[in-house]
C-alpha cells in the first residue's frame, strides 16, 4: 500500500459531529473574547498548566507552582530529570509556530527538543521493541520497529492530504501515534503536543488551550480508552473522549478569560 492511499480506521459518529459543533462555536466565542481583551498572561499562564499536566500524566511530579518557577528562571528543589522536562515541554511549545504537522523532518524536531538529554535517541525514530506496561501487565505491544519508519510517513502523508476537520484529524493522528509508538520514550507527550499543533494551525488559539488539565484529571479513562480502542481496531470512541474533554477545556477557558 502506497503512503497516498492509506487512512486510518475511524467512524464520524453522531456524538462527534455534535462536539465538532459545540467546539466549533466555543472557538467562536473565545477568539471574540481574546479580540476585546488583551491576554498574554492568560495565555502564558494556559500553556504552563497544559505544560504541566501533560508532563504530570507521564509521572512528572513537580507542581503547578514549580513548572512555573522552572519556566521563570527560578532555582527549583526538585528531581534534575523533572525539572529538564519542564525545560525541554516548554522549548517545544514555544517552537511549534515553525512547524508543519505533516512534516517527519518537523515531528523529529520536535521530539528532540522534547526529549534532549532525558534519553539517547531525542529526534530519532525507536530501533528496538516497546510496549506500554501496568505494573507487570502488558497492555499494548507497538509494531515491530522495522516498519516503523513506513507507518510514520504514510500517517503523515495521510495527515498532509485529509479533508477531514482537524478537530477530528489531530485526534486521530493523536491515537494513531500512540499505538505505532514511534518514539523509544515520550510517545505521549508528543501525541498531546502534536494534536495542539494540528489545532492551532486550524484556529491559534487552540495552542494555548489547557486541554491536558482536563485530561490529567481523567486519566485513568484516557488510558482505558486508549485500551480499548485497540481493541476496536477504530478511533471513534479515543475522538469522542478527546473531543469532549477539549469541549470541556473550552468552557473553562471561556468562564476564567471572563
Amino acid at each position: 500500500m502506497s503512503a497516498g492511499e492509506y487512512s486510518p480506521p475511524y467512524t464520524i459518529t453522531t456524538p462527534i459531529l455534535r462536539l465538532v459543533a459545540e467546539i466549533s462555536e466555543q472557538v467562536g466565542r473565545l477568539t471574540h473574547i481574546e479580540e476585546q481583551r488583551a491576554m498574554p498572561r492568560l495565555r502564558r499562564e494556559n500553556r504552563i498548566r497544559t505544560i504541566q499536566a501533560s508532563l504530570a500524566i507521564e509521572n512528572n511530579t513537580l507542581s503547578l507552582e514549580q513548572v512555573t518557577a522552572v519556566i521563570d528562571g527560578r532555582h527549583v528543589l526538585g528531581d534534575p530529570r523533572e525539572i529538564q522536562e519542564v525545560r525541554n515541554a516548554f522549548a517545544a511549545y514555544e517552537a511549534m509556530d515553525a512547524w508543519n504537522p505533516a512534516s517527519m523532518r518537523d515531528l523529529l524536531a520536535a521530539h528532540g527538543l522534547l526529549m534532549a538529554g532525558l534519553v539517547s535517541g531525542a529526534g530519532r525514530l525507536r530501533s528496538g521493541a516497546v510496549g506500554v506496561y501496568r505494573g507487570d501487565q502488558v497492555i499494548h505491544m507497538a509494531p515491530p520497529a522495522d516498519i516503523v519508519p513506513a507507518h510514520m510517513e504514510r500517517l503523515l502523508a495521510w495527515l498532509g492530504r485529509t479533508e477531514e476537520h482537524p478537530l477530528v484529524s489531530g485526534c486521530v493522528f493523536h491515537y494513531e501515534l500512540e499505538f505505532i509508538h514511534p518514539f523509544a520514550d515520550g510517545n505521549g507527550r508528543m501525541g498531546r503536543l502534536w494534536q495542539t499543533l494540528i489545532l492551532r494551525s486550524w484556529k491559534p488559539i487552540l495552542g494555548y488551550l489547557p486541554v491536558e488539565s482536563v485530561i490529567k484529571q481523567r486519566q485513568q479513562v484516557y488510558y482505558r480508552v486508549l485500551s480499548e480502542t485497540d481493541k476496536e481496531g477504530d478511533s471513534s470512541m479515543f475522538i469522542e473522549f478527546i473531543l469532549t474533554a477539549l469541549r470541556d477545556a473550552m468552557n473553562e477557558a471561556a468562564e476564567t478569560a471572563k
